[in-house]
Parts: C-alpha cells; sequence; structure tokens
C-alpha cells in the first residue's frame, strides 16, 4: 500500500512542485494539499495521512503550530510530521523536533532524501538533513531544559548505544549492522528506551540524549 501524504506549502508552486515530486516516487501517493497551516490541519485530522509534510512559514497558523496540533506531547494519537524549509535556521530545527515532527529538511534537499524522509517517518523513524545534524547537536545541549527526566529504569550498556545510535540519525537496519545485532533486537532496545524515557518516538528518544549530553556534536 502508498504512504499517503499531505503537503501544506503557501507558494502554490512548490506545493505543486513537492506533489509532483512525491507522486512520481514509488509507494508514495499526495492525497490532500493545503495552501496554510490552519486547512492543514483540518485535512490531516479528516484524512489520517500516514505522513504531513508542512512547510513553516505559513499564514495564520504556521508549519510549527500546524504540528503542534497534530504530533505534539498533548495529542492522544499523534500523526507523522515531517517539516521542510527554506530557512537554515537552529531555532527553527528546535521548535519544529520539540513540536513533534519526525524529520527537518531544506528544499534543497533532493528528491532522492525527501522520499527518504517520507518513509522514515511512515516507518516510526526520523531523518533530519544531514548538514544540519552537527549544528542540532549544539543547538540542543545549548536551548534544552536544565534538568531531563530520569529514566523509570537504569539503561543498560546496549540501550545506551542504541540511544547513542537513534540521537546520530541511524536507521533500525543501520543499528542492527553498527552493533552486530538483529533487527527485531534493535526494535526491542528502541521500544524499551521509549518506555523507560516516557518518549512516544525516535525524536523525543534524540531529544533526551542531547539533553543529557550522552551526544555531542562535532
Amino acid at each position: 500500500m502508498s504512504i499517503r501524504v499531505v503537503v501544506a506549502d503557501d507558494q502554490e508552486i512548490v506545493r505543486t512542485g513537492l506533489t509532483m515530486i512525491l507522486n512520481s516516487q514509488p509507494g508514495i501517493e499526495v492525497v490532500g494539499q493545503a495552501g496554510n497551516g490552519r486547512r492543514a490541519v483540518e485535512l490531516a485530522r479528516h484524512l489520517r495521512p500516514d505522513v504531513c509534510l508542512f512547510d513553516i512559514r505559513m499564514p495564520g497558523v504556521d508549519g510549527i503550530a500546524a504540528t503542534r496540533a497534530l504530533a505534539g506531547p498533548d495529542v492522544t494519537d499523534p500523526l507523522a510530521v515531517v517539516v521542510i524549509t527554506t530557512f537554515d535556521l537552529d531555532e527553527y530545527v528546535y521548535a519544529a523536533l520539540r513540536a513533534g515532527a519526525r524529520g527537518f529538511l531544506l528544499k534543497d534537499a533532493g528528491t532522492a532524501m525527501l522520499a527518504q524522509a517520507v518513509h522514515a517517518a511512515a516507518d516510526g523513524e526520523a531523518l533530519i538533513a544531514p548538514s544540519i545534524t552537527a549544528r542540532l547537536l549544539r543547538t540542543f545541549a545549548r536551548s534544552g531544559p536544565a534538568a531531563a527526566v530520569q529514566p523509570v529504569d537504569p539503561l543498560t550498556d546496549r540501550e545506551e548505544q542504541v540511544l547513542g545510535a537513534v540521537a546520530r540519525g541511524r536507521t533500525n537496519a543501520e543499528i542492527a549492522a553498527e552493533l552486530r545485532i538483529t533487527l527485531s533486537t534493535v526494535k526491542t532496545h528502541v521500544t524499551s528506551l521509549m518506555n523507560k524515557l516516557g518518549a512516544r518516538n525516535r525524536v523525543e528518544i534524540a531529544i533526551w540524549a542531547y539533553e543529557t549530553h550522552r551526544v555531542h556534536g562535532r
């Protein structure tokens, strides 16, 4: 079955271009388009797509507010959101991921990375543009709260290894290869991390790793 996507961007030419690119990719189908954040939230709640692809700067309700409405900490059944923007600003990255986004891309990322981010979000993983990653770590270290939540139970050595890999943006398959363990074992460790940290997804696991200085920018 195809991954169903809702695209939101206030510029029609960009919105149309993203839709054409995604519809040309195997296994991806754009099922709705919106020109502002308010309409994006309405469409997403009605259509329940597998992934929402949102621009940040939109009139009225912006992409970060729309993301928070659909994927924020208070949302019972969150949707997968990937934020895409022209503006390579640290505060946008931090705000988008804090709002619940599963991915962050620049509009010059290219077709392959766009499709990869959509697939990753649909699979419950996260993809952040490589050009942003090192700065992102420093942003979290600088902007994160002083006291991060403590795990309900101590992390095992293997969970610490998986935690670091997740925070560096590795997929489950990449973690399995890197640590020489099975894919199912990786999934078990990720689930355990979410339970221990009270995290709802991989991005929240990564945020915790950044805030507790488990991972450091280079």
